[in-house]
Parts: structure tokens; C-alpha cells; sequence
């Protein structure tokens, strides 16, 4: 059977989205990277994540989406937190595709602390629905 690479990549300024891409990476078996860490050769799988920051997602998220090429990713899986509204999603989605870059519909989401809103979030629970998520991704593979 052959290795699957995966990558895991993501930008996150309060640490939520942080928290969830470690909890990927150590389920998947490698180390979750701040973009714009470049991926270094093909991989099967890269798990992207993301914040929505007042309706929309960071420049820094779309620039390092313009960087990416797509010879070198087979799949993309987004996984995204935010305080108020569930966009990243279909902004990264759209913005994948519209490079050529195969991108997974299912994604993973959930809240994220923002001064006095979803305290503690993402908390346990978050992060173990991250890592069967991850796993389950990661079982189809084989």
C-alpha cells in the first residue's frame, strides 16, 4: 500500500483555528504549519483551515489559496472556525475551484472563542469532533 502524504495548514490570529489544525495533525500523523509554510512536494490530502473575520476570510488565506498549485494537491479539506457566522467554507470552496484545486464537501466547523462569545470554544469537545473527522477523511484514503 502506498504513504499517504498529508499536509496541514492554517491561519489563525486568536488561536482557535490553531487549536483545531494541531488536533488534525497529530490525528493524521504530521505538523500542523502556519501558512504560508509552501507544501513541499504532492500530497493526497491538504487540511486547510481558516477563521471568517468580519464576514469573510483574511487576505493572507486567499494569497496563500492564489500560491498554491494545483499539480501538487490532490484533495483539499477546509476546517474553519468563527464567533458569529459559518462562511469560510464556501468563500475558501470557491476560491479553491476557481484554481483548478479539487476541494472535499464536507468541512469542519466550529465556534470560536471571541472576546465574551462561546467562552472556552473551541473546548473537548470540539477538538475530539475534529479528530473523527479527520480520521474518517483519512479512512476513506484506503
Amino acid at each position: 500500500m502506498q504513504k499517504t502524504n498529508i499536509a496541514v495548514r492554517y491561519f489563525s490570529k486568536s488561536g482557535n483555528t490553531r487549536k483545531l489544525a494541531d488536533e488534525i495533525a497529530n490525528t493524521v500523523g504530521c505538523k500542523a504549519e502556519q501558512i504560508p509554510a509552501p507544501i513541499d512536494g504532492k500530497v493526497d490530502i491538504l487540511f486547510l483551515g481558516a477563521s471568517v473575520y468580519w464576514g469573510g476570510i483574511c487576505s493572507e488565506v486567499k494569497e496563500y489559496i492564489r500560491t498554491l498549485d494545483k499539480n501538487k494537491i490532490g484533495k483539499v479539506v477546509v476546517f474553519s472556525t468563527s464567533a458569529m457566522a459559518e462562511r469560510a467554507f464556501p468563500q475558501i470552496q470557491k476560491k479553491l475551484q476557481s484554481h483548478g484545486i479539487q476541494v472535499d464537501s464536507r468541512n469542519f466547523y466550529c465556534r470560536g472563542e471571541f472576546t465574551a462569545l462561546h467562552m472556552g470554544r473551541p473546548n473537548r469537545k470540539d477538538l475530539d469532533d475534529a479528530r473523527q473527522f479527520a480520521t474518517k477523511i483519512i479512512a476513506e484514503l484506503h
